[in-house]
């Protein structure tokens, strides 16, 4: 029943296959117990129902007493390649893999490059790097919300290079680059889904990898002021990553933000006045793509808002191109929904009724196929903060993730005193905020600023 690996190992036909679920124990630093010691006792604990719950997180008060001094958390994930919706699953029916961790929180530091002699040899902060898992990342992945289904598919290709490299498939017959390109509008999480899928990663795959790196590249920064040393910068950079890349025990995950800066494309550089210093710039990049993509334990994770300026060769290495719009109002509400939880764990929002999950919400009817609210009475108004929510979901269309997520905040500074608050004025509150915030957007946009 238990593996410790990172998921299924290969595509099964068999109609009775297990289902997999992932048990991802937070460990306490200080704990001298053994990984498989604890995983046994879980083991036993999670399993002595006969049936096995999902999609749930145990805390350290309710799990059993001899384990509180070790386990921080304990997190229970159904394999997202599975399409039910049952949270309760059959030990005879499950496979569960046990992924073991604990948080680094040591924070980032700098990566530099020796600066150039016209540069008067000055550091050059090329990246930031994180020794992975990280605390400033955690519970990150669980909070990103996307209409579609983009974080199993990362997850999946990752796995999937993995069994195609261990399988020793050869890559001149059948090509992968580990190459991922993110692009759309600014604030829809593109960046922080980099991160989170870095720092997922690195709990996956902790029985393959002894540590785990995300490499964020300052791309501005590698840019000379002196003519034809950027490209001579990008070689060095790179340099430095094959040689964390050259410990078959470290996962390197590295992160190329805004790589339109980067990866401009040539054709259009080759119509400006000076275009050699940012040619070499792309050319470098591409060299060193090829030949970094040799080994097995690096990701390279990009994003762009402005992918149309990106130099075709480079989208062409980029095994997922993924385009990560602005949330519907499906994924607003949930977005809405997971800062209202963290509320009221804070005690700044009083909740006399739970509110419906979105699952609950389409069950019950209180919206229609189409997702538009239909009106009802009697039972409706127990649900009754649940469609305000849904409403002021709708309103919010057209507003980005990040911009979301900061409303909560902007609600208190500008409509709500003295907390707590009760849940239905908190979302009177939250739908006065979204209205200001989109007209303050749209002042903006009418008025931009002068061109100098």
């Amino acid at each position: 029943m238990m593996m410790n690996g990172f998921g299924s190992s290969s595509p099964s036909t068999d109609i009775d296959a297990k289902e997999v679920i992932h048990v991802e124990i937070l460990k306490k630093r200080q704990s001298s117990a053994s990984n498989a010691d604890l995983e046994n006792a879980l083991l036993h604990h999670l399993t002595r129902d006969g049936n096995v719950v999902t999609d749930a997180t145990l805390t350290e008060e309710v799990l059993p007493v001899e384990l509180r001094c070790h386990i921080i958390s304990v997190r229970i994930i159904k394999d997202d390649t599975t399409f039910n919706d049952y949270k309760h699953v059959n030990c005879s029916k499950a496979e569960l893999q046990f992924h073991t961790y604990s948080l680094e929180d040591s924070g980032p530091d700098t990566e530099e490059l020796p600066g150039t002699e016209d540069d008067h040899q000055e550091p050059i902060p090329a990246a930031t790097q994180w020794l992975l898992p990280s605390t400033d990342f955690h519970n990150l992945w669980d909070n990103l919300i996307f209409d579609s289904d983009i974080k199993n598919e990362l997850l999946s290709y990752v796995s999937t290079a993995l069994m195609f490299s261990d399988c020793g498939i050869n890559p001149n017959i059948i090509s992968w680059n580990r190459v991922v390109l993110l692009h759309g509008p600014p604030g829809t999480g593109k960046t922080s889904l980099c991160r989170a899928l870095a720092h997922q990663l690195s709990i996956r795959l902790g029985h393959r990898y002894s540590y785990a790196q995300l490499i964020e590249i300052n791309s501005h920064s590698l840019f000379s002021k002196w003519f034809s040393e950027s490209g001579k910068l990008v070689q060095r950079l790179f340099s430095r990553l094959q040689e964390m890349a050259d410990d078959p025990s470290c996962l390197v995950c590295v992160l190329v933000d805004e790589v339109e800066s980067l990866a401009r494309s040539r054709c259009s550089e080759s119509a400006s006045s000076e275009p050699g210093d940012a040619v070499r710039v792309v050319n470098a990049l591409l060299t060193q793509l090829d030949h970094i993509k040799r080994n097995s334990n690096v990701l390279i994770l990009t994003t762009s808002n402005v992918s149309g300026t990106i130099d075709l060769a480079f989208v062409d290495r980029a095994d997922i191109k993924r385009y990560i719009g602005l949330p519907s109002q499906a994924a607003i509400y949930q977005i809405y929904f997971s800062c209202i939880k963290e509320l009221e764990r804070g005690g700044l929002v009083s909740v006399s009724r739970p509110l419906m999950t979105l699952r609950e919400l389409q069950l019950t009817d209180c919206v229609s196929d189409q997702l538009q609210l239909t009106v009802r009475h009697g039972e409706d108004k127990l649900n009754q903060p649940s469609i305000l929510l849904w409403q002021v979901a709708g309103k919010s269309v057209g507003l980005s993730g990040r911009s979301l997520r900061k409303l909560p905040f902007l609600t208190y500074v500008q409509r709500l005193r003295r907390p707590p608050h009760t849940l239905e004025a908190f979302i009177a509150g939250l739908e006065a905020s979204a209205a200001q915030h989109a007209l303050d957007s749209q002042q903006i946009a009418q008025h931009p600023a002068p061109q100098l």
